[in-house]
């Protein structure tokens, strides 16, 4: 998928992007012909008050008689108070209706967003699509519910006034039809350059969020390396061009509305002009001519209504357009229709073979430069293997590879004999625990967020999971326990308590296939030989990969595989390894020999 941040995405040329609407609309028919009812005896009503207007001015008023008149307005009354029923219940339900559509929508694009491959997030900034999850829906809120019910309301009012109009004075109606074409083609041709604004400023919109997640999400970084005023400057620059563009869009917006509101009331003038001759002329009485009065200020507010709720369906097309574009966007990586199934598991037994046959492979941003260059590899089931190296020797892509957050351009990786871009996507992955180097924890409590490894789990288990991954006692010693709030991406936790959260998630899973990215890289000596021990036990029946960048965290690894350049230059146990490789023997006397403290 393109980048849908670029500044030459498809503009939304017409409103056909709003038929998207109808499949969500689809599941409340109900409700949406119930509104249709209320819409229709409202209107009817609303077109009856100037019937009844006429009657009481031709017949109430000449009768002479009090009783006559008193009936008359009982009657103009009871219709007026039908039209406030109808309107009200057509009023609650489209209101209801755009809401749940409306969510729905959300639902629908955030369960697809939550599925796309790290190629799509490469392209597109997460503060953009969380900007259409917001700001675009409240545009197809407006429309999806009160703007139909607006729409549909003015366009009935319009076509009943123009009948009612030509029943009561077909002359009268003939020139208001010969002063339609003025006000039509000026709102066309505004509404056309108003739909190119509308879009232009969601863009803009998008990248002001974009940009503030952006920097929220590093605020320390920001801060650490005082950058404050330049990523002000940054958000003051693309908050001017929203600006700037919303400026022009407002200003087309208001000329489109005085336009159309000034041609209007000119027509109504002069057909009124016309009709007040015809009355002094005795050609239509004066009840017809108030009568004609009220349906050609229904017809002219109608009108003015549409041309205002024009430009917001322009908005909402445009935003819908961008709405869709995430709701169809397909991830390059895909279950097969037709999944090979992975052989049953059978418990206490050792699982996860893992094979790596001919790989090769290069991040679709780095397309020259190989992250593994013809990697074969056989890992045993319950075998211990480290990969070791210098940093961009490839140790991390044989774990996105593993996850199939990508697949090989050339070669396979085979699970338990199973090719995994042929078999189904979730059954690879929940065969495999990660304890990532970056831990992540989410805006939940501690028991929520080891549950994370297995949302089924129950309190104890999940308990359990703590007290093996060392982390029991200092969740216990949180204000609220295991319940505490830990804040956004686990703030409220050191470094080395958000890694053993990590780890009881990786031990509540009891996966197959554990990798481990330096998983006891943020702690301290006393909790990493307890978390070590309670990782050694986690091993014992599984197989494990573990990537290091510390070496003594390896030494009891049943084999140590030695990677650079995305290529295995060497493999054994670190006594063989110091003896025969150069490379390895130069990163474990840079580590053991320099107080152990070398990055690799």
């Amino acid at each position: 998928m393109s980048d849908p941040s670029s500044a030459d995405r498809p503009k939304a040329k017409s409103v056909r992007p709003l038929a998207s609407l109808l499949p969500f609309l689809k599941p409340y028919r109900s409700v949406l012909a119930w509104a249709m009812v209320a819409l229709l005896l409202a209107s009817g009503s609303m077109l009856a008050l100037p019937v009844a207007l006429k009657h009481l001015v031709d017949r109430g008023m000449s009768a002479g008689d009090a009783d006559t008149i008193d009936i008359y307005f009982i009657t103009f009354l009871g219709v007026a108070v039908l039209f406030g029923a109808f309107a009200a219940m057509r009023f609650y339900l489209v209101t209801w209706l755009g809401e749940r559509v409306v969510a729905d929508i959300r639902a629908a694009v955030y369960r697809n967003i939550v599925r796309m491959d790290p190629q799509f997030f490469e392209v597109t900034r997460t503060g953009e699509v969380l900007s259409r999850l917001t700001t675009d829906t409240t545009l197809v809120q407006s429309i999806s519910g009160v703007g139909i019910s607006i729409a549909l309301r003015s366009t009935i009012n319009l076509a009943g006034s123009i009948v009612m109009m030509g029943v009561t004075n077909l002359k009268l109606l003939g020139l208001i039809l010969i002063a339609m074409p003025t006000v039509i083609v000026p709102v066309i041709a505004l509404g056309r350059k108003l739909r190119k604004l509308s879009r232009s400023s969601q863009d803009r919109i998008a990248d002001t969020s974009g940009l503030a997640g952006e920097t929220l999400n590093a605020i320390q970084t920001v801060q650490a390396f005082t950058l404050e005023d330049l990523n002000v400057r940054r958000y003051d620059q693309a908050v001017e061009a929203s600006f700037d563009i919303a400026v022009v869009r407002t200003r087309v917006r208001a000329w489109l509305t005085a336009l159309s509101t000034t041609l209007v009331v000119a027509a109504i003038t002069l057909v009124l002009w016309f009709g007040a001759h015809q009355v002094l002329a005795d050609k239509m009485s004066g009840g017809e001519l108030v009568q004609f009065l009220l349906f050609a200020v229904y017809a002219g507010v109608a009108a003015a209504s549409l041309s205002e709720m024009w430009s917001e369906v322009q908005r909402a097309a445009g935003a819908m357009e961008r709405l869709v574009e995430l709701h169809h966007a397909t991830p390059a990586i895909l279950s097969p229709a037709v999944p090979q199934a992975l052989p049953a598991v059978t418990p206490g037994a050792a699982a996860g073979r893992v094979r790596f046959e001919g790989v090769r492979f290069h991040y679709p941003s780095r397309p020259e430069t190989p992250a593994l260059d013809d990697f074969t590899l056989d890992i045993a089931p319950g075998e211990t293997v480290a990969f070791v190296g210098p940093s961009g020797a490839g140790k991390s892509t044989t774990f996105q590879l593993l996850l199939r957050f990508y697949d090989p351009q050339h070669g396979r990786v085979l699970l338990d004999g199973i090719d995994i871009a042929s078999a189904d996507l979730h059954a690879v992955r929940s065969r495999i625990g990660l304890v990532p180097q970056d831990t992540v924890l989410f805006g939940a409590s501690a028991r929520e967020n080891i549950r994370y490894g297995r949302p089924d789990a129950s309190d104890a288990e999940v308990e359990a999971a703590a007290q093996a991954a060392a982390a029991d006692e200092f969740i216990r010693a949180l204000p609220e326990g295991y319940d505490s709030f830990l804040g956004e991406r686990g703030l409220r936790l050191s470094g080395g308590q958000r890694q053993r959260i990590a780890i009881a998630r990786a031990i509540l899973r009891n996966p197959p296939l554990l990798l481990l990215d330096e998983a006891t890289s943020a702690l301290d000596a006393e909790s990493e030989r307890v978390v070590q021990e309670a990782l050694e036990q986690l091993m014992r029946t599984r197989t494990t990969i573990i990537i290091a960048h510390r070496l003594a965290t390896v030494l009891k690894a049943d084999r140590i595989v030695v990677m650079d350049q995305g290529r295995i230059v060497a493999s054994g146990t670190h006594a063989d390894l110091i003896a025969s490789n150069p490379l390895y023997a130069r990163l474990a006397a840079l580590q053991f020999n320099d107080r152990g403290t070398a990055l690799l």
